[in-house]
């Protein structure tokens, strides 16, 4: 019986040794530093009021599925045209190596459904990462500048747009604490511009 007692406390000990050994899994500040300034809404109305060839446009940008990583649904829509967004999209936000982070791009299949859900993020439960289109090659590539600031582009011509007649569309982001600068621009086969704003990028100041 001593035997057996003895064999049953040494497996203890055993099992005690290496769950203390085992490392809880290391939580990525960078990454979510990232997440997080990239979150709320925004607004590019002052930049409109001083350049009359920017709109004011509102950006909402709100976690979703916050149990499976780390995902936005983003809606843009002129500020007088809050029920018809022109962008709804959903961001994945991850670190790809040691010095560089991607913002992948999906689309949703019924934009409309979607109208306004920033305000209720838990609707998006109803859906899972297999109901969206990654847009393949339209992913931002980030890279840390400095505290609470990262800035980062899309790949050359690698994101295909057909809209006005383009051919890519190419993306320059910036993103700080208290504002998203965002330049999206439309290229025909050529490498001229036929969409998107041409003195630089819209300054969306953060609302919240």
């Amino acid at each position: 019986m001593r035997y057996y007692i003895g064999i049953f406390s040494i497996l203890v000990l055993l099992l005690s040794c290496k769950n203390n050994n085992q490392k809880e899994p290391e939580t990525d500040n960078e990454l979510s530093e990232l997440f997080a300034i990239m979150q709320g809404s925004f607004s590019s109305e002052i930049q409109s009021q001083v350049d009359s060839t920017y709109f004011n446009i509102s950006l909402h940008m709100y976690p979703i599925w916050e149990d499976d990583g780390n995902f936005l649904y983003v809606e843009q829509a002129l500020y007088s045209m809050q029920n018809k967004p022109y962008r709804q999209r959903i961001y994945q936000v991850q670190r790809l190596n040691d010095s560089t982070f991607s913002s992948a791009v999906y689309t949703l299949n019924t934009d409309s459904l979607w109208i306004g859900k920033w305000k209720n993020p838990k609707a998006f439960d109803s859906i899972s990462i297999t109901d969206i289109n990654l847009k393949n090659g339209c992913e931002v590539i980030l890279k840390r500048v400095d505290s609470n600031h990262f800035m980062g582009k899309t790949r050359d011509n690698s994101c295909a747009s057909s809209l006005r007649g383009a051919s890519y569309a190419q993306s320059e982001v910036e993103i700080l604490e208290d504002k998203i600068i965002s330049w999206d621009r439309g290229f025909d086969v050529d490498g001229k511009h036929i969409w998107g704003a041409e003195k630089g990028g819209y300054i969306f100041n953060k609302l919240d």
